[in-house]
């Protein structure tokens, strides 16, 4: 139960904090030039403008060849195992996450998100042998948090006192990471979320976000101060005690609380640092086009550093991936769009990536009870959509907050795993065919909703998707079909994609199959029994 006393004292404070300092937040946060000491930005043709950063056009051949990558979306917010945004939801009186920590550590006046941290100890985590797990999987690549919006820096930082070597394992996660995917030769992804934290940890206020170093005296943080974690000595954005009010404020408009030029400077730091000591393939950004471009130019100013650095390692050319949401047909040329839990209906032109997960994206354990998780079925068929439509998969694993993953986790994977041996040539290092599917499913509008959040399409066998690598097409179905005998209607003589003459027809995982083309499709005969992938995904390779 929250004491109105000390409710009363804490939002006194604050306004007059914020009344003091309104104005001059504002102003900073729309200055296009921070003020404060910048980490030296790469030298280079990149400049921090969306104009120079178009020069970028297409994402480099590496990425597009890779087509799926897995993803540790891994933190403090794992350790009480009740899902996402639980740094944020636990402060909210009768939520599900605020009932949940109530009963399993007290109060949040008394063990707020800070203490969250200290009790996250990672004594389970072996990331060797997870990237191992995923690398076997079919894994191009790897992706780590290096921060949530709960503000914590998951490796040494330099600028944030809060970071996972200081505080809760003492443990460089990012650092781990990276050398278990070097090891195992895979391009190296961070995501970087806590550009957000300013106004996503706003509950807090009304419990312990608004404590000072002076209050730690006594106590296991002593010495360190609670505002570089929450930030939370600034006046509230609009209807912030309404939870989902943050969603319209994401791009700092509709009432949204403007960062302090402090604030703000601080994540350019953080985040070159980053780049700078891990050296990652890809940068994640989990905003509407980059960090505060909205209001300021230092997420601009990361991007032409990222790409300057990359074009001065490898010989000239660039090689490094950058993500943002919500973007422009011209922002698509700057950085690669990304979609969050969703598949636009139709191929793009510029190569874009989905990001999902088989559960919460921080684990969940009434996803574990409940049977709740992706399958390997659901995953081939989602991977085999994006790809016919010009995009990668990045999938997260949900990792406990000891470091590990469930048994029904690994289950998954190792399902994926199994189609991959048998099918990847269908995948990596293809490209979008003449026409990308048939069946039901490409026939129907699903349109994305803001970021994406349009899953759970039912494929069915009739769903089928095309990709080409040279003059072989790969035609894959959402299952084993239910009759012995298939029509792909855009392989006939007189389909608008005008094929060509079908030489030779393969079931990958079988062998030649029997086949007849003719003016209405190509009809190929099915073994009676269905291969052991076949129920998850059938392809069939067909030469020209």
């Amino acid at each position: 139960m929250k004491k109105d006393s000390k409710l009363i004292v804490r939002l006194l404070l604050v306004g007059l904090l914020s009344m003091a300092t309104s104005a001059t937040m504002v102003m900073a946060a729309n200055d296009s030039k921070p003020v404060g000491a910048l980490e030296p930005m790469a030298a280079g043709p990149y400049e921090p403008t969306w104009s120079s950063l178009e020069q970028y056009d297409e994402a480099p051949e590496w990425f597009k060849d890779a087509k799926f990558g897995i993803w540790a979306h891994w933190g403090p917010q794992c350790e009480p195992g009740f899902g996402d945004w639980y740094a944020r939801f636990m402060y909210y009186e009768g939520s599900g996450q605020n009932k949940d920590h109530v009963g399993k550590y007290g109060s949040p006046d008394n063990f707020g998100f800070k203490d969250v941290i200290n009790a996250w100890k990672a004594e389970k985590w072996e990331p060797d042998s997870l990237i191992k797990l995923y690398k076997e999987a079919g894994a191009q690549y790897f992706f780590a948090l290096a921060n949530h919006h709960d503000n914590l820096d998951l490796y040494e930082s330099s600028y944030q006192p809060w970071n996972s070597v200081a505080v809760g394992p003492r443990k460089d996660i990012v650092g781990g990471w990276a050398k278990a995917a070097k090891a195992y030769g895979l391009p190296f992804g961070v995501s970087v979320h806590a550009s957000h934290a300013w106004t996503w940890l706003e509950p807090s206020q009304d419990w312990d976000g608004n404590l000072t170093k002076a209050d730690g005296v006594g106590t296991w943080w002593e010495g360190l101060d609670p505002q570089d974690l929450y930030a939370q000595r600034h006046l509230r954005s609009k209807k912030s005690h309404n939870s989902g009010t943050i969603h319209s404020q994401w791009n700092w408009g509709n009432g949204a609380s403007l960062p302090d030029s402090a604030y703000i400077v601080k994540f350019y730091n953080r985040t070159v640092e980053l780049i700078n000591k891990y050296n990652p393939d890809l940068l994640y950004f989990d905003d509407t086009a980059l960090p505060f471009c909205q209001i300021n130019d230092v997420g601009l100013r990361i991007a032409a550093h990222m790409y300057n650095k990359s074009i001065a390692e490898n010989k000239g050319k660039n090689q490094a991936v950058i993500f943002g949401k919500v973007l422009t047909e011209a922002q698509k040329n700057a950085i690669v769009w990304d979609v969050e839990r969703g598949v636009p209906d139709r191929p793009q032109a510029k190569y874009w990536q989905t990001c999902t997960c088989i559960g919460d994206w921080h684990y969940n354990i009434n996803v574990y009870n409940r049977n709740r998780y992706k399958s390997a079925q659901t995953v081939v068929r989602m991977l085999i959509d994006i790809v016919s439509k010009n995009g990668n998969l990045l999938l997260s694993v949900p990792v406990r907050g000891d470091g590990s993953i469930d048994e029904k986790e690994v289950a998954v994977v190792k399902g994926i795993a199994a189609w991959m041996k048998v099918n990847s040539e269908s995948i990596y290092k293809t490209r979008p065919w003449k026409a990308f599917g048939e069946g039901p499913n490409a026939e129907s509008a699903n349109p994305l909703s803001a970021q994406g959040f349009n899953e759970g399409i039912k494929y069915t066998p009739a769903d089928v998707r095309y990709v080409c690598k040279g003059k072989t097409v790969y035609a894959s179905l959402m299952g084993w079909p239910e009759t012995t005998t298939v029509t792909l209607k855009q392989l006939g003589t007189a389909a608008s994609t005008k094929p060509g003459k079908v030489k030779a027809v393969t079931l990958l995982g079988y062998g030649s199959l029997k086949f007849k083309q003719g003016k209405d499709g190509l009809v190929v005969h099915f073994p009676t029994t269905p291969i052991s992938t076949g129920t998850m995904a059938s392809v069939l390779k067909v030469k020209f």
